[in-house]
């Protein structure tokens, strides 16, 4: 009677999804469908919505593929990231660009063919400037990486809007503001517990160049800052009291958090303020939703 003892070899299919950052992927997303939803007082047209919604995450997931490729030997060298099928040398370089540029060129298709130009554009944009400017140029270079290169990361509530309307007028860019100042808080919160793995990393991240306490107190500031950017829907009309009441409520737990971090830092707390930040943001841009509708 014989024993197998080769291990099982992994999925194909499971190696290049992993390749998206699907978790990532799947909020960016979100925040662009809650774009689309706002763009007009009543539902938007499905059709649209899923031909947007595809492309949209077909660009994002290309954008990934190509950060997961630059970033391979970081990756390998980091235990957060040293399970990606690129830092283990499971799917080789040709195989990822030709993967990449698959799926972005037929998420440019759907949207050019099936939503607005206006959006394939932007989502290009998008996708240069994540997995160019700051994946390549940005990341490497400056401790200031996640806030300059935040702007890509904060673009799918734009993306959504011009979906729909094939305008961004200001109610949208307050959305990407929204994100654009939430970005920081959020990933130094990871960049905190995670400093020993970042610093084997050799990126030069805010903990490791300036220091554990610069960091925790930009973590405050920038958390001030997003109490401020989130009253800005309400402050111009764009919503009511339902959403002044949830962001009110949002914004105070992440204050506490910030704070516990500025004052009484432990990595426990940086990880649950790390994970309450994702919890945040879907939960603010779904209470713009329900306010946005119940209005109407």
């Amino acid at each position: 009677m014989t024993s197998l003892t080769s291990a099982t070899p992994p999925n194909r299919i499971a190696q290049y999804w992993a390749l998206t950052k699907p978790r990532v992927t799947q909020l960016a997303v979100f925040c662009a469908v809650i774009g689309m939803f706002l763009a007009t007082p009543g539902l938007p047209d499905w059709q649209t919505v899923v031909a947007a919604t595809a492309g949209i995450w077909l660009l994002a997931g290309a954008a990934f593929a190509v950060n997961c490729l630059v970033e391979r030997e970081i990756d390998s060298r980091m235990a957060r990231t040293a399970r990606r099928p690129m830092a283990r040398g499971e799917i080789t370089v040709p195989q990822t660009l030709v993967f990449s540029g698959v799926i972005g060129g037929a998420g440019m298709w759907v949207l050019f063919a099936f939503v607005n130009p206006l959006t394939m554009w932007l989502t290009f944009a998008t996708f240069v400037g994540y997995a160019i400017i700051y994946t390549i140029i940005l990341k490497p270079a400056t401790p200031q990486n996640i806030v300059i290169g935040g702007l890509a990361g904060a673009m799918p509530p734009a993306l959504g809007w011009a979906a729909i309307a094939n305008d961004v007028p200001m109610q949208a860019w307050i959305l990407v503001l929204i994100i654009f100042v939430w970005t920081p808080p959020h990933f130094w919160a990871l960049a905190l517990y995670r400093r020993d793995d970042y610093a084997k990393s050799g990126l030069p991240m805010l903990p490791i160049t300036h220091g554990m306490q610069f960091t925790q107190f930009h973590v405050w500031l920038y958390t001030i800052a997003l109490v401020a950017t989130t009253m800005l829907p309400f402050a111009v009309s764009m919503s009511g009291v339902i959403y002044l009441a949830a962001a009110a409520v949002l914004d105070a737990i992440f204050l506490w958090y910030a704070w516990q971090i500025y004052r009484h830092y432990t990595d426990q707390i940086a990880r649950k303020t790390f994970a309450y930040s994702i919890i945040y943001l879907s939960l603010l841009f779904a209470a713009l939703l329900l306010d946005h509708y119940v209005r109407f």
